[in-house]
């Protein structure tokens, strides 16, 4: 039940922050391994992608790869926040006067995450590969024109094996260990400090917001460069047996984008990045934690 209410809460968050997403990854692809001002700026901000992408694209495609979209996150984090609950469940992230252990919270957040990011990656991938797709005028990065995400998923398969769907896999890893561990640990942490000063009544679910504030904070700042790197690595385009034609894995990217973009390219994209990123935190971390209340209120 744990996982299956941990899917459901980031489902939920998802309907509200796919359109956030869409923007997020084109302005993390506008202007790659280009240096600034030598290139055309499709998306100057966040509010100007939004209106660009409606004009010319048409409003749908503010929820384009939806669908992937939300089965990534029903699979990543109902495995992700689910093993995590599973542990703090279990005692086992608290030492023996009952406080929070933040190593061992970060830990168990950075282990679940890996979990459930490697197992949803060709989801992942795909999703990234269709929130790119555009129109020729306002396309940026590489353009694979799918259909849609069965179709995706099987094309992929059949031209490069179990090996080109979970290409980009190990890239993304670290973009989830900062960020799940970060999340999940000054989550918890933040909630355990507001119980015990008091400042709302207790089990009130202004808690639960309140420290989904502060985490969704300290996510954007730590996992921006990783998030940029990881969406370049799953949409770069690749030879005939599956490899990148532009990175050779994360540290080669992270390298070619700090040296040709500067370290603004680093944080391309931090202002979608802090507009999709928090209120997904909050409303994942809030729907997760309101859910289980309600589950352990009416079974015990």
């Amino acid at each position: 039940m744990d996982f299956l209410m941990s899917g459901l809460a980031a489902c939920g968050a998802c309907l509200f922050t796919n359109p956030l997403e869409v923007v997020k990854t084109r302005m993390q692809l506008q202007g790659e391994l280009r240096a600034p001002g030598t290139y055309q700026r499709h998306y100057r901000n966040v509010f100007h992608a939004f209106i660009t992408i409606g004009k010319v694209d048409g409003l749908a495609a503010l929820q384009r790869g939806l669908a992937p979209a939300l089965l990534y996150q029903f699979l990543m984090n109902g495995i992700r926040l689910g093993t995590y609950g599973l542990a703090e469940a279990g005692g086992y992230l608290h030492t023996a006067e009952g406080t929070l252990n933040p190593v061992r919270s970060a830990a168990a957040g950075a282990l679940a995450g890996v979990m459930g990011a490697y197992l949803g990656s060709p989801i992942y991938m795909v999703k990234t590969h269709l929130q790119a797709q555009a129109a020729t005028e306002i396309a940026v990065g590489h353009q694979y024109n799918h259909q849609g995400m069965f179709q995706a998923l099987t094309k992929i398969g059949q031209k490069h094996g179990l090996v080109g769907l979970w290409r980009g896999a190990l890239g993304g890893l670290p973009r989830v260990i900062v960020g799940s561990s970060t999340q999940l640990c000054t989550f918890s942490s933040t909630k355990d400090l507001m119980t015990q000063w008091e400042i709302f009544p207790p089990q009130s679910w202004k808690v639960a917001l309140a420290a989904a504030m502060v985490s969704g904070i300290a996510v954007v700042l730590a996992m921006t460069p990783f998030d940029v790197v990881s969406t370049r690595l799953y949409n770069q385009p690749t030879d005939a047996q599956g490899k990148g034609l532009m990175y050779r894995g994360l540290l080669d990217a992270l390298l070619q984008t700090a040296r040709t973009e500067g370290i603004f390219g680093m944080y391309k994209g931090i202002g979608a990045s802090y507009f999709r990123l928090g209120p997904h935190t909050i409303l994942s971390l809030f729907f997760w934690d309101q859910l289980r209340m309600v589950y352990y209120t009416y079974t015990k």
